[in-house]
């Protein structure tokens, strides 16, 4: 995997304690060519599997090759419409795989993937370069940007328990035990229409930015306080194995993938 300067990347997954077998899949992708690299940036995909042994696993599979392919090779200039075009690509090719292979009916992943690519602040004297954001998304992975000691969740989970939290009925805290917090109301690959969330304009991110990209089996043991924590004053690459092991060692129940970039 290359990496061009100016960002430190770190993707690590890891079974958990329980299960025999990792759903979860990730990818990072940045072109060779300098060109390309200007109009494409960087782009990060973590996805988790669902529907059965085989069926979750070449699920997320499929996610991240098809829209690391299609975001590659998309003609436009506009890097959303690219993150969008690849992630319709992404359903549409696991849904024709599940009716391919019907014991895999019922197959799917989430998915969230995101794009870093430099931009011009018009409004800077001479126009001064800054990384922007983009980002696509579907399910309960979750995108979180740390920020001078603060954490925020960008994504939103398309789940029921964070529908119940979105309408007030219950607290985020809440969430975190209610016993059918697992519940999609979307995904890659399950239904004919696919939901996503696309934002309607980039993110411009700033210097030492975090952006930290992680499957269930993280969020749903570690809590935000811990994350800020770990990423602090270490490398991405030490931050990764820390929160996995925090993970393990509360039971790691589901597959743990946490991919890390940090700006430079």
């Amino acid at each position: 995997m290359k990496v061009r300067a100016g960002i430190e990347v770190s993707s690590l997954s890891d079974t958990g304690c329980v299960r025999q077998n990792n759903e979860d899949s990730f990818g990072y992708w940045e072109p060779e060519d300098d060109q390309q690299f200007l109009r494409k940036g960087r782009l990060a995909v973590v996805a988790d599997g669902m529907g059965g042994y085989e069926g979750g696993q070449e699920a997320s599979r499929l996610a991240v090759e098809t829209l690391v392919a299609v975001y590659r090779d998309f003609g436009g200039d506009n890097p959303q419409d690219a993150l969008v075009e690849a992630l319709q690509a992404a359903h549409d090719r696991i849904r024709q795989y599940s009716f391919a292979h019907p014991e895999l009916r019922g197959m799917g992943t989430t998915c969230t993937a995101v794009a870093i690519v430099k931009g011009v602040h018009e409004g800077a004297p001479g126009g001064s370069d800054y990384d922007a954001l983009y980002y696509v998304h579907v399910g309960d992975t979750r995108l979180y940007l740390i920020r001078d000691g603060h954490i925020t969740q960008v994504t939103r989970d398309h789940s029921y328990v964070g529908r119940l939290v979105e309408s007030g009925i219950i607290s985020s805290e809440e969430a975190e035990k209610h016993p059918q917090r697992n519940i999609l109301t979307a995904a890659l690959g399950t239904n004919p229409d696919l939901i996503m969330d696309s934002p309607g304009h980039p993110e411009p991110l700033r210097p030492e930015d975090v952006l930290l990209i992680c499957s269930d089996g993280l969020w749903g043991l570690v809590r935000d306080a811990e994350i800020l924590d770990a990423v602090e004053n270490k490398s991405a690459e030490q931050a990764g194995r820390q929160l996995i092991g925090l993970a393990r060692a509360r039971g790691g129940p589901d597959n743990i993938t946490v991919e890390i970039l940090r700006l430079r």
